[in-house]
């Protein structure tokens, strides 16, 4: 059954198209090629009589230089980015390592690298063998030059993208980057986009499992819907992208006994998570940052404070954006859900809070600094909200001061030193 390709379908395959290193260097080599005989094209046409005469020599001058010089430079770049993605794992978190290998930048420099130095040895080899005419000659010698152009321009830019590739504060910026994307596309179309699972109130009585073990990195939601109205059935998903799938698991519920092998073939089961579709893997990854930086070989609590600080501002982002789409919501009653035939439950704001502030404040407990800090961030969460009685709003707020109690209650049977003691209660009395 032909089934519509989803908006979230087509990000997250051009997501998982980004996490692979050979895919843009494919492209380039085809383009190269390309670029090769399109310049055989030219000798057919007028154009060789409005054109100066170039003379071949000079043109296989410099595609010698360029097949010479372009796969050293290439080799060098790809064992670079190698190290940079080794450094990346070690320094930060080996979960980050897909944000590290989809850095546009990185892949460019070699996709163009690997281009040229193909370009110019199928064009040397064109060129002794008198492959073109006059017309073939000058066009062949100005896609050269900006070739020439483009190398030069890439590797200026690289020179300058490599020296903070696979850095801690790099990896980070990549990570609240793709948190941010995560969150955004979650709050454009809450639930999925489908009815929220709070509304319903009977569960489906069938229950559908999948033989496969790992986590979901995607519900394609658009091919439920056309199934499940096709058949007139309404289908409960019972767990979301990011979740731990083993085959005892209930994944879905429907409301009749029917083959529901196009809702196992609609999730995504990987060994790892994705950061697409699922905003907590972002929380979880920062916090496995702050995590290693606050470990006795690192010792390096600035960067679980600037950690922490990435946190706050994903949750504020997250809080407002999702409080402001509710309120919207509760203002139009009619309102309807995009995928009508399908319930998703909403994403827990406690599992949100727990993944991004129970291993810093477990980890950083006997740090005054990071205790402090932890404090500071759920006060401006839960201070933001004071005045909104949204039911969202009061679940930011209870969460954020249940995290701080917890927070406060492991420093303090970490810390010794009786002045950072009373500093730290000095905060956390502030929080009311």
């Amino acid at each position: 059954m032909d089934t519509p390709l989803s908006v979230d379908k087509v990000r997250f395959l051009l997501f998982s198209f980004k996490e692979k290193l050979w895919i843009k260097p494919l492209g380039f080599c085809v383009l190269s090629l390309l670029a090769v005989f399109a310049a055989k094209i030219v000798d057919g046409t007028s154009l060789a009589e409005h054109i100066p005469k170039i003379e071949p020599d000079s043109v296989t001058t410099l595609l010698s230089i360029m097949a010479s010089s372009m796969m050293v430079i290439a080799t060098f770049s790809a064992g670079t980015m190698v190290n940079a993605y080794a450094s990346a794992s070690q320094s930060s978190t080996p979960r980050s390592l897909g944000l590290t290998i989809s850095d546009d930048v990185s892949q460019n420099a070699l996709s163009t690298f690997v281009g040229a130095f193909i370009y110019s040895a199928v064009a040397l080899t064109a060129m002794s063998q008198k492959f073109y005419g006059e017309a073939g000659v000058f066009f062949l010698f100005c896609i050269t030059c900006l070739a020439f152009a483009i190398v030069i321009l890439t590797f200026i830019r690289w020179v300058d993208s490599v020296a903070r590739l696979g850095r801690v504060e790099s990896t980070m910026l990549k990570v609240e980057s793709a948190t941010e994307r995560a969150i955004k596309q979650r709050i454009e179309t809450p639930c999925l986009g489908a009815v929220p699972a709070s509304e319903i109130s009977e569960q489906g009585s069938y229950a559908v499992q999948s033989n496969e073990v790992g986590y979901i990195q995607l519900i394609d939601i658009a091919k439920i819907q056309e199934w499940a109205s096709d058949n007139n059935v309404f289908v409960n998903i019972a767990m979301l992208p990011g979740e731990f799938v083993t085959p005892d698991k209930n994944i879905a519920f429907v409301d009749k006994d029917v083959d529901v092998d196009i809702i196992k073939s609609a999730f995504s089961i990987s060994t790892s998570r994705s950061f697409e579709a699922d905003p907590r893997f972002g929380f979880i990854v920062l916090a496995e940052i702050a995590s290693r930086a606050l470990s006795p070989s690192v010792n390096d609590h600035g960067t679980a404070i600037g950690t922490i600080s990435s946190i706050t501002r994903l949750l504020l982002l997250w809080s407002k954006d999702h409080v402001a789409s509710n309120e919207d919501r509760q203002q139009q009653p009619d309102y309807e859900v995009k995928y009508s035939c399908i319930s998703v439950p909403e994403i827990s704001v406690k599992d949100i809070f727990d993944d991004a502030y129970t291993s810093i404040s477990r980890d950083g407990a006997d740090n005054i600094e990071v205790a402090i800090r932890i404090q500071k961030s759920l006060q401006t969460l839960a201070k933001c909200f004071e005045n909104n009685d949204s039911h969202v709003a009061e679940d930011f707020k209870t969460n954020a001061k249940h995290f701080a109690k917890l927070s406060f209650e492991r420093s303090k049977q970490q810390l010794n030193f009786e002045p950072d003691i009373e500093r730290l209660e000095n905060v956390f009395e502030q929080r009311s």
